[in-house]
């Protein structure tokens, strides 16, 4: 049996829909925010491997919420790891680019190192560090800008506001790869029998989407595959300031998916079966 942390998120609900029968423990199952509860969680369910599909995602938010943050992407990840390590079963973590300062152009490797603009980075990187040092089987997947037919992502409100508006003005000058959840949710089950097979291949991962573009750019595809008239125009970061910094860079060296037998999904094929599904369940 696995045991997923999360429940409503994006990709534990794609797990969900690949794996019904694994175990998935919302906020009333396991309390992010109590870290020893998650261990205990662990522990009395005993299962064949554990993924953490569950965060705290509000980036804004956390500018004033640091402490909850940390406690929810730091001290729980790490109190999850050292539970698995224990019972000698594999632990598969979700991270994010944010661990990066986002400078340059090139593609960050798992192993350049880390440098986060705000709180909910420093939250995963502690998180990350935590997992890391609890010595068990383990991978961390970073990944960027996940996107699902569920709950707040960029997809769903620019259809949203796509179809309320004629244009709409869409930073252009970050980089990044959009990434299906439901790629993330397949890509951490096949992780799984990686390391129940493979314990040595634990390490930091990079996973996602191809190719590269801006959210200018992302904004513009989703509008041409939703048939929406919505016009894009692109603006700079400056001109929409948020609470926290976000990386101008979040390109993601992906090569060592290889290792694992991954590769990067094109997020142009998931985001046409995702509006394709959103049409038919209208």
């Amino acid at each position: 049996m696995i045991l997923v942390f999360g429940k409503t998120g994006q990709v534990a609900r794609e797990l969900a829909r690949l794996v019904p029968e694994a175990r998935y423990l919302g906020r009333e199952d396991a309390d992010l925010s109590d870290p020893a509860a998650c261990a205990a969680a662990i522990a009395a369910h005993r299962p064949e491997a554990v993924i953490n599909a569950a965060a705290y995602t509000a980036v804004d938010r956390a500018e004033t919420d640091a402490a909850r943050a940390t406690l929810i992407n730091g001290a729980a990840p790490a109190a999850m790891a050292r539970a698995c390590a224990a019972l000698a079963v594999p632990f598969v973590h979700i991270s994010t680019d944010y661990v990066f300062d986002g400078a340059g152009s090139e593609p960050f490797t798992p192993d350049h190192p880390t440098a986060p603009l705000n709180a909910y980075g420093r939250s995963k990187l502690i998180g990350e560090d935590g997992v890391r040092s609890a010595g068990g089987a383990h991978v961390i997947l970073r990944t960027s800008w996940v996107f699902s037919a569920h709950g707040n992502n960029f997809v769903r409100t620019m259809l949203r506001l796509g179809a309320e508006r004629d244009h709409l003005r869409v930073v252009a000058d970050q980089i990044g790869g959009p990434t299906p959840a439901r790629a993330i949710a397949s890509a951490c089950l096949h992780i799984v029998k990686q390391l129940h097979d493979a314990p040595a291949k634990s390490g930091t991962y990079h996973f996602a989407g191809a190719p590269e573009t801006s959210w200018a750019g992302f904004a513009r595809a989703i509008m041409a595959e939703a048939g929406l008239a919505c016009r894009i125009d692109e603006i700079a970061s400056a001109e929409y300031p948020t609470p926290a910094r976000r990386p101008m860079n979040s390109r993601l060296d992906c090569s060592g998916l290889s290792a694992l037998g991954l590769t990067r999904p094109d997020w142009r094929e998931h985001l046409h079966i995702l509006i394709t599904d959103l049409r038919g369940s209208q």
